[in-house]
């Protein structure tokens, strides 16, 4: 199976919750016959995760340098990659330093797929990121560890994490994230 028949099965079986939700994932459809995997595409992929500490109710955030904000962990993929689940674990295993993470669902599937904005910066122009979205747990939260100094990372409640983000389409994630714990929350 190619990597384009794979993405396109992953967009077939998931099901959006919404429907700005299902307009983004027939955008990400529409957009499978680009190079959705280069960085240079106007319209290219990326994966994330919220990483969960169950016991404690708490979510894991990523200060983000370039955007000022709070953020999930996840980034681009890399030569050769092809599977947005195994982009997202990486990612979130190098941001973190967490060496032990499971995935919230046993397949593992995404929980949200959205296309963010993103603005111009240096030679880099404005894009935008199709980025399909999981769920893991840790049950080691203190073994955290950044990436780098400017990379601060932040357990926060489920209330304080919606304080601090600002996209909604990050709100919307926390809810689902939370959800999978069996938490009532506001946010879908």
């Amino acid at each position: 199976m190619t990597r384009v028949e794979q993405l396109r099965r992953l967009l077939e079986v998931y099901r959006a919750v919404d429907a700005a939700e299902a307009a983004d994932v027939r955008r990400v459809r529409a957009a499978l016959d680009d190079d959705v995997w280069s960085r240079s595409s106007p319209l290219h992929l990326t994966a994330s995760v919220l990483v969960l500490h169950t016991a404690s109710r708490r979510v894991l955030l990523r200060w983000h340098t370039r955007m000022q904000r709070w953020m999930q962990v996840g980034g681009h993929f890399d030569a050769g990659e092809t599977d947005p689940w195994k982009v997202a674990f990486r990612e979130a295993r190098e941001e973190t330093g967490l060496a032990e993470l499971t995935a919230a669902r046993p397949d593992p599937a995404p929980v949200h797929i959205v296309i963010v904005p993103v603005p111009a910066f240096g030679d880099e122009p404005a894009h935008e990121h199709a980025d399909i979205r999981y769920v893991v747990f840790t049950e080691r939260p203190d073994d955290v560890c950044p990436e780098s100094i400017d990379a601060a990372l932040r357990w926060m409640t489920f209330d304080e994490a919606l304080t601090e983000v600002t996209e909604e389409n990050l709100r919307t994630f926390l809810g689902r994230a939370f959800a999978t714990l069996g938490t009532e929350t506001s946010a879908k």
